[in-house]
């Protein structure tokens, strides 16, 4: 685990992503660090625990990442990168309907790397960082739910997308994270109406 001393000094910049035997060594390290915070958690997360898992010489992981928040820092860097798009379902309710299932299974999946990746963020600036990071460009990513919306003539196009996106996402977090209320077949379609009918009486206008 980090010291004090550690937390107070940011994570060295994670470094372009080389190929070869470097990237392989990567993607095992990160695939290690997945599997050791979904299993127990940001306080039982060690670069030595995660050396053992991934295979590789410690003195490997600690060159290149340095501390817990450097390998949570790349987590969270690797996972923005991962290809990703809303479904188009033809309907704005269906879109954030299908969005907040997502959010949904995967806070719900055993064990949840959802869950721990945000337990984590209140522990490690550089976690807590990278999360954001994570966070506003999926939100940018959704964005487009907001434009399928204003062309199909189910929004003005004065919307605010981003406003409307954290409306219809909130109370998932709210209640799966915060409240820990037992996830139902619900919750993601009751959210996704309450954000639809707000918008479509021009809430989110700007």
């Amino acid at each position: 685990m980090r010291s004090a001393a550690d937390a107070a000094e940011p994570a060295p910049p994670v470094r372009s992503r080389p190929g070869g035997r470097t990237a392989r060594i990567r993607t095992q390290v990160l695939d290690a660090v997945t599997t050791e915070l979904a299993e127990h958690g940001y306080d039982g997360l060690s670069m030595d625990a995660v050396a053992v898992r991934a295979g590789v010489h410690r003195a490997t992981v600690y060159r290149r990442w340095q501390d817990v928040g450097g390998l949570l820092a790349d987590l969270f860097d690797a996972a923005s990168n991962q290809p990703w798009a809303p479904r188009d379902t033809g309907s704005l309710h269906g879109d954030l309907a299908a969005l907040n299932h997502e959010i949904q299974d995967s806070f719900t999946q055993e064990p949840s790397l959802a869950m721990a990746l945000i337990a984590a963020s209140f522990r490690s600036e550089e976690a807590a960082r990278a999360l954001r990071s994570l966070w506003d460009e999926r939100y940018t990513q959704s964005e487009i739910i907001v434009e399928r919306a204003i062309q199909r003539g189910e929004l003005p196009s004065d919307v605010d997308a981003r406003a409307l996106l954290i409306a219809a996402t909130a109370p998932l977090y709210h209640h799966l994270v915060l409240l820990r209320t037992p996830p139902g077949p619900h919750l993601p379609d009751l959210a996704a109406t309450t954000a639809t009918l707000a918008a479509s009486a021009g809430a989110f206008t700007r």
